[in-house]
């Protein structure tokens, strides 16, 4: 039977949700699943490579197609679980995927990372911070910059969204961008960023404010921002946001952005829960689309436990990745005794959540011989204006002259 657009995106969730060890055992799952979801439908394709092959045909279309669905559900679904800390608010963050070493992959992605690493594919993630789902997601050669991957991702942010980023993300052009959409942000500095202090021009934000002017852009305006410092664990954590202290207090700023950790549990359950570490496809094609749909198949597994959570007014943020993939698994393999009613389903699905126990000893690190030890940012440099920038500042500001 020819493959069509319903089934073959059914097919590529139930492939990412499975556990088997290949690609063609994955699939033989998947098809047993879609004919029993489908029984008018029982005769769909036999074969992997006739299923990779029709879903390879819609490129991309497929799965960005079924992710507007699914952001559309997310908002309307949400409630008050839409916005927090008073902001529709979003944590973006990069990661990198491993794929078989294949001269495919070689040639498509490119190696980065470790010696002795193989190809990989950069993924870039925009996580919504209410509901901590993914909203949207790009992926890459491995060395691409997550920068250029967020500045192709802004459109798809709603309007008056807050960007909350580490400091991978700072850049004037990518700020810019981000204020020409109506969007705010509040985003890590460190010691690669440069700001100036007692311009002169604009005292937005009074002792606070600081601009962001590169000297190979002094053609165009600086950027009036606020300068928020944090002291965390001893160690002081430089922030920069358009957002005035009215808006934006400080105790607020630190919430939202140790709730930006939520993007990197995410990804621990993306490639560890879900065991998509490392792909399985040997062909650079296939293993983008092995990817794009194990993100649409995290995002509706999300979506089927939040939605239920809270409906019961649980927060959505205790949701359990691993055992909602437990219930999923054990329900495609038909290991349940008794036919789940739509109701026991719905409960079950809502009771998937994170243990609540209280740790007593801090977990003990695993020892990895190739481990890199990340060390925080250092410090932004933070100098007072010259006087030659003053005035330059002043004439770029300056109101144009009545004719």
């Amino acid at each position: 039977m020819r493959w069509v657009a319903q089934l073959l995106a059914f097919a590529a969730i139930l492939l990412s949700w499975d556990e088997a060890p290949t690609l063609g055992r994955r699939f033989t799952h998947a098809r047993e699943a879609v004919s029993a979801m489908l029984p008018s439908r029982r005769r769909v394709g036999r074969t992997y490579q006739g299923f990779i092959k029709a879903l390879l045909s819609w490129g991309a279309r497929l799965p960005e197609a079924v992710m507007v669905h699914l952001r559309s559900v997310l908002l309307r679904e949400a409630g008050v679980y839409a916005k927090r800390e008073g902001f529709l608010a979003f944590a973006v963050d990069g990661t990198r995927i491993e794929c078989p070493r294949t001269k495919s992959n070689e040639r498509a992605f490119g190696l980065a990372g470790k010696d002795g690493s193989g190809p990989q594919i950069w993924l870039t993630t925009l996580w919504h911070m209410g509901t901590g789902l993914p909203w949207a997601w790009k992926q890459g050669p491995a060395r691409d910059a997550e920068r250029h991957h967020l500045r192709d991702m802004l459109p798809l942010l709603p309007a008056a969204a807050l960007l909350v980023a580490d400091a991978g993300f700072v850049g004037y052009e990518l700020l810019q961008e981000i204020l020409a959409g109506g969007r705010s942000f509040l985003i890590r500095v460190g010691g690669n960023v440069h700001l100036l202090k007692e311009l002169g021009v604009v005292h937005r934000h009074g002792a606070d404010t600081v601009y962001l002017w590169p000297r190979d852009l002094r053609g165009q305006a600086p950027l009036v921002l606020r300068l928020i410092r944090l002291q965390r664990g001893g160690k002081t954590v430089y922030l920069v946001t358009n957002l005035g202290a009215e808006s934006l207090p400080p105790w607020q700023a630190g919430v939202l952005y140790e709730m930006r950790w939520g993007v990197e549990v995410f990804y621990r359950s993306l490639k560890q829960t879900l065991a998509h570490r490392v792909l399985l496809s040997h062909g650079s094609e296939q293993a983008k689309a092995e990817l794009g749909w194990a993100m649409v198949g995290l995002q509706l597994m999300g979506m089927m436990s939040v939605r239920e959570m809270i409906a019961r007014d649980e927060d959505p943020l205790e949701w359990s990745v691993a055992g909602t993939q437990e219930m999923i698994q054990k329900t495609m393999k038909g290991e349940f005794k008794h036919r789940i009613t739509e109701g026991g389903w719905k409960k079950r699905l809502a009771a998937q959540t994170k243990d609540r126990y209280i740790r007593l000893h801090d977990k003990a690190p695993n020892e990895w011989p190739r481990r890199k030890e990340s060390r925080p940012p250092r410090p932004p440099k933070i100098t007072a204006a010259t006087p030659a920038e003053v005035q330059r500042a002043q004439k770029l500001l300056a109101p144009p002259c009545a004719a």
